[in-house]
């Protein structure tokens, strides 16, 4: 469970699931078309670069973490920390309560809701890789902190941000290099998100083809490695991937 200093969290009475700490509305039902609309665009996972009320004790539904709720920082100090408005925050912070009304998300969970989004596919697999790049603190759980600090890093960040967090998603074992096996597991994951019925209908090879291709055009010194300054410097060269990075710039 993630916690924050009293100074900087929500008064017990702002927990009482009757009022929303960050909008000061009732708990609205979750818009799962405007949900889709922004993760879809959130996240670079292109190949080309029950809710339930909450008890007194604060006990969590089915499929949710069971813990007690995590309060989120206030209004202030979270848009001092990010790139986002308080509005922004404040839409973002009520789409985030009615799906994990307990405060945070399990990577099961995580993976639930995921799913929505690509019911032709399978995936579990990258957002498996996902939610560890969303996991800041590395403890099995997403807090609405970790989520709006990345999607800050990705949304508004500067091109060396957005690398970076792009690189971290990549280096599955954190050892500061993304490996070709890496590149290839998260190639896969990306794949099997658009399922087998694609048109036209990709090769089974084309994953790996696809992470192979990448693998060399970023192992400038050829050691079997991709250092966070081989992808950044072949990423800045590459105008597709730069384009795609500038889209996301009024996605929210």
């Amino acid at each position: 469970m993630k916690s924050v200093s009293q100074d900087q969290s929500f008064t017990d009475s702002e927990l009482d699931r009757s009022y929303d700490p960050l909008t000061g509305h009732l708990p609205s039902r979750p818009n799962k078309k405007t949900l889709k609309q922004r993760f879809l665009r959130l996240l670079p996972c292109y190949p080309s670069a029950s809710s339930s009320s909450t008890n007194q004790s604060n006990e969590l539904g089915d499929g949710q973490l069971s813990t007690l709720y995590c309060r989120p920082e206030g209004l202030d100090a979270l848009a001092q920390r990010t790139k986002f408005s308080r509005r922004e925050l404040q839409i973002l912070y009520r789409e985030f309560k009615n799906e994990c009304p307990g405060g945070t998300v399990d990577e099961e969970g995580f993976k639930a809701i995921y799913s929505r989004f690509f019911p032709q596919g399978d995936s579990s697999a990258y957002a498996h890789f996902l939610f560890r790049a969303f996991d800041a603190q590395r403890d099995g759980a997403v807090s609405f902190q970790d989520l709006v600090t990345g999607l800050s890093s990705i949304l508004r960040g500067s091109v060396t941000e957005r690398l970076s967090w792009a690189f971290c998603l990549y280096d599955l074992n954190h050892d500061g290099c993304i490996s070709k096996e890496e590149m290839t597991d998260v190639m896969h994951s990306i794949y099997n998100l658009m399922g087998k019925n694609t048109s036209p209908g990709l090769k089974a090879s084309a994953p790996d083809q696809h992470a192979d291709l990448f693998s060399r055009k970023m192992d400038r010194d050829r050691d079997g490695v991709v250092t966070l300054e081989e992808f950044m410097e072949t990423c800045r060269k590459d105008e597709n991937i730069m384009q795609s990075m500038h889209t996301l710039d009024h996605v929210i």
